[in-house]
C-alpha cells in the first residue's frame, strides 16, 4: 500500500485469516497502529460506527470495494471495514 508506506500479507494463506502488516520507517500512520496488534470488524455503516468514537485514521479506500477507518478504544486500535454492497 504505497500511499501508507506499508505492506500487508498472509490473509489468504492463514487458516486464521490473519493479515500481517509491515511499515516503512516514514509511514504516516499513527504509532498506535504500527506498535500494537489490532482487531478488525466488518460494519454495515462506517459513519454510524464512528460517531462518538476517537477516530485515529479517517475513512479511506485502501482497495476497491472497501472503506476503512481506525478508532481507538480503551487505548487499543480497532479497524472498522465497510464493504460495498453489490
Amino acid at each position: 500500500m504505497p500511499r501508507f508506506k506499508m505492506y500487508v500479507s498472509g490473509y489468504e494463506e492463514s487458516p486464521y485469516k490473519i493479515e500481517w502488516m509491515r511499515f516503512e520507517p516514514d509511514c504516516p500512520l499513527p504509532s498506535l497502529i504500527m506498535e500494537f496488534p489490532h482487531v478488525a470488524f466488518t460494519v454495515d455503516n462506517l459513519a454510524e460506527e464512528m460517531k462518538g468514537k476517537k477516530v485515529i485514521v479517517q475513512p479511506n479506500r485502501p482497495s476497491a470495494g472497501v472503506q476503512v477507518a481506525f478508532i481507538e478504544d480503551n487505548g487499543a486500535p480497532v479497524e472498522l471495514l465497510q464493504f460495498d454492497k453489490p
